[in-house]
């Protein structure tokens, strides 16, 4: 990358591809493409095998009590959209719906359009500064009126891992179901979704090594039975007359119209391997260059830390003192390292802490220690064309 040996610490934004899962794409158009569920002939039925055994892969990969559990999305924005739309037609003026100060944007947006759609309020759990929430403050504003928690399990941008079996406690106590957005967390820890007990669980294939444009939605199947579906057409639909539709089962009920077929048989190949190597494994390997990187960077006078909860994943999200981000991040690009600038998606995170934007590193296994010390020596340069 600009004549330099590429180190991407990009992987929050999305990570980089295994051949196994590039090849399964190939294989797809190369041997069986064709669409899924509604054609008798050899082809069709090869690919929708190939289709529904990665819902049964996927569904083990997460302990899924039942894989028509499972349903199939773009990724975790489109799984919160399809919550928040149908879960929106149950609320009633004064309803509110509880979320946190650290939420992505898309965790936070598609409620505000559900709360201005019904009346509704949203309320915001805080944060303090070393970017931990303050359940204090949702457990006693808890009521008869709140109707859902939707929190991120993992930070993106400060790599907080939120109490998120405590909170599903207190709120299944009063009969509140949760959501969870599971972006950064099923990529880099053992997730058992049977276990945690929440309502919902979404997230995105691209950040655990399939390709882009595909996700998951989880649901207890009560609630996706109960639930109305979010859009309509081909493939969720048992019968249609111009006078009245009937829905098809879960998890079809949920999944309109041609899926990214290839995508999810390739996100079968990514669950495989990392499950070879164990999200255990992944886990603790990237804790290793978590506190390679805090001790590294930390050397560097002038560096300020971004999000500083104890047992964060491995995001390193900071500012040189005197440097704008982006600046920073341009010219760690001209030394081919990949960061990503800015807010993150998280621009309430920001506005809490005061600052623009911040360089986020985000560790995947494959990431060294050597390049983190590249790392370093690219923030060293940064500082003294910069500062």
């Amino acid at each position: 990358m600009n004549g330099k040996p590429l180190v991407y610490f990009d992987n929050a934004a999305s990570s980089q591809k295994p051949q196994r899962v590039i090849d399964a794409i190939v294989r797809y158009y190369s041997d069986y493409n064709s669409n899924v569920h509604r054609g008798v002939h050899t082809l069709s039925q090869e690919a929708t095998d190939a289709y529904e055994e990665a819902r049964a892969v996927i569904a083990g990969f997460i302990h899924a009590p039942d894989k028509a559990c499972v349903i199939f999305t773009k990724g975790t924005t489109d799984s919160i959209n399809t919550v928040a739309y149908s879960f929106g037609q149950l609320l009633q003026p004064g309803d509110e719906i509880w979320i946190s100060a650290m939420e992505h944007h898309s965790n936070i947006v598609p409620w505000q359009m559900a709360c201005e759609r019904t009346g509704a309020v949203l309320r915001v759990i805080p944060m303090s500064e070393s970017g931990e929430l303050l359940t204090e403050t949702l457990y006693a504003g808890l009521s008869a009126k709140t109707r859902l928690i939707a929190v991120n399990h993992v930070s993106n941008s400060l790599g907080t891992v939120n109490p998120v079996r405590e909170i599903i406690a207190k709120a299944h106590a009063l009969g509140i179901p949760v959501l969870l957005d599971g972006a950064q967390a099923v990529p880099h820890m053992r997730v058992d979704v049977e276990e945690l007990d929440c309502d919902f669980y979404c997230f995105s294939g691209h950040k655990m090594y399939a390709p882009t444009g595909t996700g998951v939605l989880y649901g207890k199947r009560a609630w996706l039975e109960k639930l109305p579906p979010f859009q309509g057409g081909g493939d969720m639909i048992e019968s249609v007359t111009f006078e009245k539709t009937t829905y098809n089962t879960i998890p079809f009920k949920f999944e309109a119209g041609t899926p990214n077929i290839e995508g999810m048989v390739a996100f079968t190949e990514a669950v495989r391997f990392m499950e070879e190597i164990g999200p255990e494994t992944i886990a603790a390997r990237e804790q290793q260059l978590l506190a390679y990187a805090n001790r590294v960077l930390g050397e560097i006078p002038g560096i300020r830390f971004i999000g500083t909860a104890p047992g964060k994943t491995a995001v390193v999200s900071f500012l040189v003192e005197g440097a704008h981000p982006y600046d920073v991040g341009v010219i760690l690009d001209k030394m081919g390292i990949a960061v990503r600038t800015g807010h993150h998606c998280t621009q309430p995170v920001m506005d809490f802490y005061g600052i623009p934007g911040t360089v986020r590193a985000a560790f995947a296994f494959y990431n060294t220690e050597a390049e983190i010390d590249r790392l370093a020596e690219g923030v060293k340069k940064a500082q003294r064309m910069l500062v």
